[in-house]
């Protein structure tokens, strides 16, 4: 087993972000550690960039244009590498999502999956080695 110093909760969104693809589910554990963590609005603003790509996926444009905007302005002005992750690739990815979004009545913009980019090695690896656990949330 891979030791870090990272929060579960929050190795477990990198991976059902990263890898799975389970917006929903980065939802569920990432609003558990923002709740644990006294509602700090960084943890929110990565919530929400999930959020709004699993309602952009699910054809809620507007739902997607509402949580990006929001995901944005919690994020911005922070460091660019922050727990871990290059916040300002993830941001300047959220901004471009955005802005096509946008511009959807011109053209529909089609849903693509963001990467977290994650430098800390320790980190890397606890994501690589986390196994999703069915019973997590029941």
């Amino acid at each position: 087993m891979t030791e870090s110093r990272y929060d579960p909760l929050y190795v477990a969104f990198l991976a059902y972000f990263n890898r799975e693809r389970d917006y929903f589910e980065c939802h569920e554990v990432m609003e558990q550690l923002w709740l644990e963590e006294g509602r700090d609005p960084l943890y929110q603003g990565l919530l929400q960039v999930a959020v709004g790509l699993y309602h952009h996926r699910n054809g809620n444009i507007d739902g997607g244009v509402k949580l990006l905007s929001a995901a944005a302005a919690k994020l911005a002005g922070r460091e660019s590498v922050t727990l871990g992750i290059r916040l300002d690739k993830l941001m300047a990815d959220v901004e471009r999502h955005l802005a096509g979004l946008m511009r959807h009545a011109e053209k529909p913009y089609p849903f693509r999956d963001l990467d977290i980019e994650i430098v800390d090695p320790l980190l890397s690896a606890a994501v690589d080695a986390f196994v999703p656990d069915e019973a997590e949330h029941a």
